[in-house]
């Protein structure tokens, strides 16, 4: 990190940097998100031991509705018991989660959309109006599969977005959050029907902002949990508390840094984390929410080529440790994560709008060239200058315990 403050020098003595195998810090866990190259076998073993040698101990698997179920494009629901694993062709991901078991890698599961059509209420297309009584068989029938196998469970993805759970407003209001809390009171009923009433459940995985017609994430957090804009209980709406593990969210910011602050009041950015903390406090103190503990379920800082949403690899890796660190301070944190190991393919045409459709957050290029950010993920080191002095702050990967490192910056 000299780069960002050049005049300094400073000797760094028998400093003591965090374990960042398992956690970052005490109660904080780091996640990993390799999707393509865990899915595809070809890839999934040497994609695995990169993993463990950069310390990871948990990935995060989005695992799709209707990219399991039976007849997705259908309108007419299957016949037969959906509640039972068989009826789902579970495809690469068994495979994933016992290899990660076998690398010493626990497992997040996300029980994601889009719903199969004939999983929605008119079944007009595959994320309008998800029917809760559906979902819940999913996650029973998912829950069953991999009993035992998952550490942590979280429900949709990104619902307050409108590319995945449709309408997010009704005469300009906020629709999604009821939506939401529908297809969570329906998994914690498919959880217990599996015969796991005490799974970790994850609540919210909330985009940062609305985007085009969505809802920005505290808007979504209020209507979920039937509070006003002060937070206090809506009367009339008489719902009862929601009981979760924790509050998933994904605080990306865009390429002008971690320390950006949105304007909007209710987007949730890594710099503005704890606009997200105090309401999660606040959801808590009205009886709403049964804890305030925060995950950061999906993160990651995109780079060049991409110059509209990235950066300049160098500074790629800067800001990922600058963020983490603002994850590592922040006393609610309970996980962060990187997304992704390697970055998505670019479009081969320079004038294709669509060229960087996808995300250019990996640690590697898509060609598996290791960027800045691979190193800076196995050892981040922020310098903050105070005053006449400097205080660092960093991580070890990989180590199992705290690291006493002498070295000079």
């Amino acid at each position: 990190m000299r780069r960002l403050f050049p005049t300094i020098t400073v000797t760094l003595a028998a400093v003591v940097l965090a374990a960042g195998a398992a956690q970052a810090r005490p109660g904080e866990q780091v996640t990993f998100e390799a999707p393509a190259s865990l899915k595809d076998p070809a890839t999934r073993a040497v994609t695995l031991d990169k993993l463990e040698s950069l310390g990871v101990r948990e990935i995060r698997l989005l695992v799709s509705w209707s990219a399991v179920a039976p007849s997705p494009t259908s309108t007419v629901r299957p016949a037969g018991d959906l509640t039972n694993p068989s009826a789902y062709n579970w495809g690469p991901y068994p495979a994933i989660i016992d290899a990660a078991r076998a690398h010493g890698i626990s497992t997040e599961l996300t029980i994601a959309g889009p719903a199969p059509r004939w999983g929605t209420q008119g079944a007009r297309d595959q994320i309008t109006n998800p029917r809760p009584s559906d979902y819940q068989h999913f996650v029973t029938a998912i829950a069953r599969r991999f009993k035992g196998q998952v550490a942590l469970w979280t429900v949709w993805n990104e619902p307050n977005f409108r590319t995945f759970l449709m309408p997010q407003l009704v005469n300009g209001k906020p629709a999604s959050p009821a939506t939401y809390r529908g297809l969570f009171l329906a998994a914690v009923a498919g959880m217990k029907a599996a015969g796991q009433p005490g799974a970790k459940l994850l609540i919210g995985e909330t985009a940062p902002r609305s985007g085009a017609g969505g809802v920005a994430p505290l808007a979504f957090l209020r209507g979920l949990l039937c509070l006003d804009g002060s937070y206090h209980p809506i009367k009339a709406r008489h719902c009862a508390p929601l009981r979760a593990y924790g509050w998933a969210h994904h605080p990306y910011a865009p390429a002008a840094g971690p320390f950006f602050t949105p304007a909007g009041r209710d987007d949730v950015t890594i710099g503005s984390l704890s606009r997200l903390t105090s309401a999660l406090s606040k959801a808590v103190k009205a009886h709403a929410l049964t804890t305030s503990r925060l995950f950061l379920t999906e993160f990651g800082v995109q780079s060049y080529p991409d110059k509209l949403a990235g950066v300049p690899l160098d500074k790629q890796s800067d800001y990922r440790s600058i963020s983490e660190k603002l994850a590592w301070n922040n006393p609610h944190v309970y996980g962060f994560s990187q997304y992704l190991l390697q970055d998505d393919k670019i479009g081969s045409n320079p004038g294709d709008t669509d060229r960087y459709s996808g995300f250019q957050s990996g640690l590697e290029t898509h060609d598996g060239k290791r960027k800045p950010a691979y190193d800076g993920f196995r050892l981040p080191l922020v310098a903050t200058p105070t005053g006449r002095s400097v205080s660092l702050w960093g991580l070890v990967r990989p180590t199992r315990g705290a690291t006493r490192d002498r070295k000079s910056v």
